[in-house]
């Protein structure tokens, strides 16, 4: 799972820590997610594993961790779709 790079600038005296990412992606005929250099799933659909996903990664921002939920497309480009504290919390989960 790619990592987040944090590059401090040499004034700079302070770093932010990382983000904890969970990246879901399409796996064959179904979905995975990918934490800490596990694998999770399958899941049936790209909304199931995201739902996974972001309740995980809510849970770890409530305890104050800085959690979001990447998903590669088919190209292989990465995006971030949520971001704990940015984005609300789906209802229905």
């Amino acid at each position: 799972m790619p990592q987040s790079i944090v590059r401090e600038r040499p004034s700079q005296t302070t770093s932010i820590p990382p983000f904890r990412e969970y990246l879901v992606a399409r796996e064959r005929a179904a979905w995975g997610i990918e934490f800490d250099a596990e694998h999770f799933g399958p899941y049936a659909s790209e909304r199931e594993a995201l739902l996974f996903a972001i309740d995980a990664a809510h849970t770890l921002g409530e305890k104050g961790e800085l959690a979001r939920v990447l998903l590669r497309d088919e190209a292989g480009e990465v995006t971030v779709v949520w971001t704990h504290g940015h984005e609300p919390y789906p209802s229905g989960l």
